[in-house]
């Protein structure tokens, strides 16, 4: 702390001035061995967080083309030679006619609304789909 030096010798300061160099050497390389792990452990997180963020583009990229494919043969099979396939029917009902090929349709689903008790011999129901 500096206290007590005065009775110490021009060689006993050189001795402690070494001393404190070394230590001061010893702790700068463990401050820079310790920054130098968390920097390469960084840098592999990095990498990896990079590989997945490649792994999610492509699987971005095969679902948009899947979704291109699916849209072409939606589109195929309500067209016949440039004309709407009229009545055709998709699955669960759906019937697409030449009024609803170029609205878009936004559903949405509702709460179930509360059944009288004829209404239950028929089943549950699950809600309704509004079209916008």
């Amino acid at each position: 702390m500096g206290e007590q030096l005065s009775g110490l010798s021009i060689q006993d300061l050189q001795n402690l001035e070494n001393q404190l160099q070394m230590s001061m050497c010893g702790v700068r390389k463990q401050k820079e061995q310790l920054l130098t792990t968390e920097i390469q452990e960084l840098n592999r997180k990095g990498y990896l967080i990079h590989q997945e963020n490649m792994e999610l583009y492509k699987k971005m990229n095969l679902m948009r083309q899947e979704n291109m494919e699916l849209q072409k043969k939606v589109h195929g099979s309500r067209r016949q030679n440039g004309t709407v396939n009229r009545g055709s029917i998709t699955p669960y009902g759906f019937s697409i006619t030449d009024q609803e090929s170029h609205v878009p349709v936004d559903l949405e689903l509702c709460q179930p609304q509360h059944q009288s008790n004829g209404d239950q011999a028929r089943g549950p129901k699950l809600g309704r789909l509004q079209l916008h």
